[in-house]
């Protein structure tokens, strides 16, 4: 039940916040509740004027008709509000509600006390979704960033154990290839007469004998 006593230190119309706080009961959802309401001051004849309520979900728009006997109620989300603002008159003041998309809301002859109050708890009203949102952005960068894979962590090993060169394994050689092998040489050196003839038989009978 909302308290119209805290509602009425501005100089509100007592019996049109009492008929606009009834309706508004019924259309509070959970964790909704009234920050402040503002009614309406015509300069000639007030008998049914407008409010306006700032929730801390949304903003109420609140007409009478049919003589009063009836409650039209209009309501704009903050996520589909730009800004507000509002202009002071001579005769009252005008609360601005600009937004999204669409034409802006203006509401005059609020009292110059109560639009600025309405003015206020909008304007913080609609800071803190904004905010809301930046947060709720962040967390989801940080998600994002969370997802990706983290590389394994780089180990500093000393130099003996981070890099191990693999022994080069010598083919066996038989004794017959290697005494094959010398002989090649050997008689390479007598075609290019490196050597005598007699100093070429006389090493190829040495090598030939050390099988």
């Amino acid at each position: 039940m909302i308290n119209i006593d805290r509602f009425l230190a501005d100089e509100q119309d007592p019996k049109a916040v009492e008929k606009v706080a009834g309706k508004l009961n019924d259309l509070l959802t959970s964790g909704e509740e009234i920050l402040y309401l503002a009614v309406q001051k015509k300069p000639a004849v007030n008998i049914l004027p407008d409010c306006i309520a700032i929730s801390n979900k949304r903003i109420f728009y609140c007409s009478p008709s049919n003589l009063g006997l009836t409650m039209n109620f209009k309501d704009i989300s903050w996520k589909n509000i730009k800004e507000v603002s509002f202009k002071e008159g001579l005769l009252g003041s005008k609360f601005i509600c600009v937004p999204q998309s669409g034409e802006n809301i203006v509401t005059d002859f609020i009292p110059k006390v109560q639009v600025r109050k309405l003015h206020q708890a909008a304007n913080q009203q609609l800071e803190e979704y904004k905010e809301m949102l930046r947060q709720q952005k962040l967390e989801e960068n940080r998600a994002s960033a969370s997802s990706f894979t983290v590389p394994a962590p780089v180990i500093d090993l000393p130099i003996e154990e981070a890099i191990v060169i693999p022994e080069v394994i010598q083919p066996e050689i038989s004794k017959e290839d290697e005494v094959e092998q010398k002989l090649i040489k050997l008689k390479g050196l007598y075609d290019k007469q490196l050597i005598t003839r007699e100093e070429y038989e006389h090493k190829k009978a040495a090598i030939l004998d050390s099988m």
